[in-house]
């Protein structure tokens, strides 16, 4: 099987490394193409992945294709392949906001087509992606694009209407997560450690505390009470925290992340 790249940016790489890593696919299986090929080309040399010089071609060339580009960027990039897509060829797009009834509209209403939300951890084999797939996509199709997304990490099968907020808690989350990870590590250097060690401890600490959530089935609540002993330095820093609005400050930045995105689309 090949897979055809169109659109090289963040996200496609944090992908196209995840398939490499998991061994899902040989590297010169994998087609790029993308607007700037000074950008494109030499990633493909460095990864051993096969560049093509048009939309067209690489979709000729494909098993299936995965549109990468930005969301204004869909509609012009499917009516130049609309006419080299086989209507059986599936397509995995990944741009937000563009639900699969419009991709149907824009492809063939025949076309197989599965629309994932992944995040930039699937680079890692840790990525967390919501995937729905249209009634079109079935049988070894359906088979070959779910494991797919499976070698990139854990996946959700979602109604397309929990999308946006799936993406804030998941592919938005990535960022506030290091943001708090950053937070320790700075709450670190004001105690007397270099900033280099602080966000070690904080990067490892943060990593345990989610391995050991996902492994236990306990919730987080059960695991905070079991760390908190009575009277104690942690309960202490909780309640500080608490006060000063932690979890209004999450909220509502998930809040305004959801209303953002709804916004735009």
């Amino acid at each position: 099987m090949k897979i055809g790249f169109i659109g090289v940016g963040a996200m496609a790489r944090a992908i196209i490394e995840g398939l490499l890593k998991a061994k899902f696919i040989e590297a010169n299986d994998i087609l790029v193409h993308s607007q700037h090929k000074e950008s494109y080309v030499p990633y493909a040399q460095e990864h051993g992945l096969t560049s093509c010089d048009t939309n067209s071609e690489l979709t000729q060339k494909s098993d299936v294709v995965v549109i990468g580009v930005v969301p204004g960027v869909v509609k012009p990039v499917l009516n130049e392949i609309a006419g080299t897509l086989n209507p059986t060829q599936p397509v995995i797009s990944m741009a937000s906001g563009i639900t699969l009834d419009r991709l149907e509209e824009l492809t063939d209403y025949n076309q197989p087509i599965l629309r994932i939300l992944p995040n930039v951890n699937s680079a890692f084999n840790a990525g967390m992606t919501a995937v729905a797939a249209n009634e079109n996509l079935t049988g070894d199709n359906l088979d070959y694009t779910m494991k797919f997304v499976a070698a990139l990490g854990e996946v959700s099968e979602m109604p397309e209407s929990q999308f946006a907020n799936f993406s804030a808690i998941s592919g938005s989350a990535v960022a506030y997560i290091d943001f708090f990870i950053d937070a320790l590590s700075r709450a670190g250097v004001k105690y007397g450690f270099t900033k280099e060690v602080a966000t070690k401890i904080a990067t490892q600490t943060t990593l345990g505390s989610a391995q050991s959530l996902i492994e236990s089935g306990e919730t987080p609540a059960e695991i905070i009470d079991k760390v908190c002993s009575p009277g104690g330095d942690t309960i202490a820093g909780l309640l500080a925290m608490e006060q000063a609005g932690l979890l209004n400050a999450v909220v509502k930045g998930i809040d305004a992340t959801i209303e953002k995105s709804t916004g735009n689309n």
